[in-house]
């Protein structure tokens, strides 16, 4: 379950974990458009530059090269103006691009009299980019087999005997081969740092929870869901009952490892689809789904509980006072400006519960008082992308 509310653990729903192909194919819309115009350019590119072989003499062979040359250079180009309008490509495609390329070189070698001169090996640079870049580790397996076929293809005629083939096709395939792989090795290795500074921009270093920025992060993707299904979003700001009274008596190292031990204990007890976060101090908010207050009651007991359990046997006794707040969302809302108003709504629940004798459950209503921050003008929102403070 930690993988609901954990950041860096899959818990975002609609990304995918170790995709075969790379991100951008597979991401959101302007990643797929930005992938889809840098394939058409280097399509469009590749057929203009092949082009230029119609102009020289004697560069193709007689009889049906022609026709076979530009055809393979007007696949190029329809590919590319394709990708241009339609403007995003997926896993497959890109895939099924770059197989196009490899046989695309081979046809336009065999349509020249002297692929030495008129059609390199080096013309598969481009595509080798592209699967270095965008395929994944079988697909890119696959091309570089690929590559070294072709270039055995296209070389053979052009030298007498099969061991006099296999240096220039070794060196050939091989120089491509790897590049591709260190491109790709590159390539593996920018992802996992870009995987890693997102989890530390959007965790809670001390408990591994989500943090300010992902609870906001993840407000679009809860109140759409809350659109689609027809229910409501609970917020629950929970908060630790006489901490500072803890921290004066046992350390500030042992408030840490109070804080740690709560953060595993509610783990351990929201629903996978929940976000749960650590906004600040022993302040921790629950946003989730749910069809009426009741439902949003049982899950604040249970995890009320899960609080005062997770001191058993420890010489300091562990509470949480709980504020619950429901919200309908509108259509056309901004989920983060109604996230925050939902949760200093259950702020000032969480506040009512603590007058109310504290390790308690309190639904917002029109019997609670505002929070103190709300009576002092309000909370104010962070900026979602610097995790803002309250």
């Amino acid at each position: 379950m930690a993988g609901a509310h954990t950041p860096g653990r899959g818990h975002r729903h609609g990304a995918s974990s170790a995709p075969e192909a790379a991100a951008p194919p597979g991401g959101r819309g302007t990643d797929r458009r930005l992938v889809a115009w840098c394939l058409a350019a280097l399509l469009f590119t590749g057929s203009a530059l092949g082009s230029v072989n119609l102009l020289i003499d004697g560069a193709l062979r007689e009889g049906a090269s022609r026709p076979v040359y530009v055809g393979t250079l007007g696949v190029g180009v329809l590919l590319a103006a394709a990708l241009a309008v339609r403007q995003r490509v997926g896993e497959r495609a890109t895939v099924a691009l770059v197989l196009v390329g490899d046989v695309s070189y081979v046809l336009l070698a065999w349509a020249t009299s002297d692929p030495l001169r008129y059609a390199p090996p080096l013309m598969l640079l481009s595509t080798c980019f592209v699967a270095a870049w965008f395929l994944g580790a079988r697909a890119l397996a696959v091309h570089m087999v690929a590559v070294l076929v072709a270039c055995a293809f296209v070389l053979c005629d052009s030298y007498p005997s099969l061991p006099a083939l296999v240096v220039p096709v070794a060196g050939s395939a091989g120089i491509l081969d790897v590049v591709t792989f260190g491109v790709f090795v590159l390539r593996r290795r920018v992802e996992r740092l870009l995987a890693a500074t997102q989890e530390l921009s959007s965790t809670d270093p001390l408990t591994g929870l989500a943090n300010r920025r992902s609870l906001v992060d993840q407000s679009p993707r809860v109140w759409r869901q809350a659109r689609r299904d027809g229910q409501r979003v609970a917020a629950l700001v929970l908060d630790l009952d006489h901490f500072k009274r803890l921290n004066d008596d046992f350390g500030h190292a042992v408030g840490d490892e109070v804080l740690r031990g709560v953060s595993g204990a509610l783990a351990a007890s929201v629903r996978p689809p929940d976000v749960l976060a650590r906004t600040g101090g022993e302040e921790l908010v629950v946003l989730g789904l749910v069809s009426d207050p009741d439902e949003a009651r049982r899950l604040a007991e249970r995890l009320r509980r899960a609080v005062a359990g997770s001191g058993a046997g420890r010489p300091w006794q562990v509470t949480a006072s709980i504020g619950v707040a429901l919200a309908h969302p509108a259509d056309g809302e901004d989920p983060v400006d109604a996230l925050w108003r939902l949760v200093d709504r259950a702020d000032a629940a969480m506040y009512a519960a603590k007058d109310g004798g504290r390790d308690r459950v309190q639904v917002a209503g029109g019997d609670v008082p505002p929070s103190p921050r709300a009576a002092e003008g309000g909370r104010r929102r962070p900026d979602p992308a610097a995790g803002g403070a309250v």
